[in-house]
């Protein structure tokens, strides 16, 4: 059966958007979704449905948390094949220096990742690297020089509530619970 993940945007972030990943797994399972799984606080669930359109699917989940917490959370649903897609063709920069700060950038439909990266700017190569393969866009940045980066600027663009971001650690922890329901 096909593996999604759903990527909540903003939520349990300083109090605000509060969702129980318990409840949430539960909301999910009572809908008829299985394998249901959560990773951290900051709103990633992994599943499994047999249906196949992503729009549908996105639908489903944020009416099942506006449900659950009165909250109209952005989604995005991203397949299990293309998130192990896109981690294989992540840059062989991105998530090998300590020093610095790795993430990956999802694009919330219907937005595109040429919209958000024009949006953004051109990279400064002195201070960061930025790649993209399909709806992720790969980004690190040395933390010593973290705020010159154009990329750090993200929060202020017109497309930072199109998109939601997560460390290279939970990308490729979610990748490793993918590969285990295989």
């Amino acid at each position: 059966m096909p593996q999604y993940i759903a990527l909540l945007r903003g939520v349990n972030v300083g109090g605000k958007n509060r969702v129980v990943m318990t409840e949430l797994r539960e909301s999910f399972e009572q809908h008829g979704f299985t394998q249901v799984k959560t990773y951290l606080n900051s709103g990633n669930v992994i599943f499994s449905t047999e249906k196949k359109e992503s729009e549908m699917i996105t639908k489903e989940c944020e009416m099942l948390i506006e449900r659950m917490t009165g909250l109209h959370i952005p989604v995005t649903i991203v397949s299990g094949e293309a998130w192990l897609e896109a981690v294989k063709h992540a840059p062989k920069w991105w998530n090998t220096d300590k020093e610095s700060k790795h993430n990956a950038i999802f694009i919330i439909s219907p937005t595109t990742t040429a919209e958000v990266m024009l949006s953004v700017g051109e990279a400064k190569p002195e201070y960061e690297q930025v790649d993209h393969h399909e709806r992720v866009i790969f980004w690190s940045a040395p933390l010593k020089t973290f705020s010159r980066t154009r990329w750090s600027k993200i929060v202020s663009s017109a497309y930072y509530d199109r998109i939601t971001i997560r460390n290279a650690n939970t990308v490729m922890k979610i990748a490793e619970l993918i590969k285990k329901e295989k």
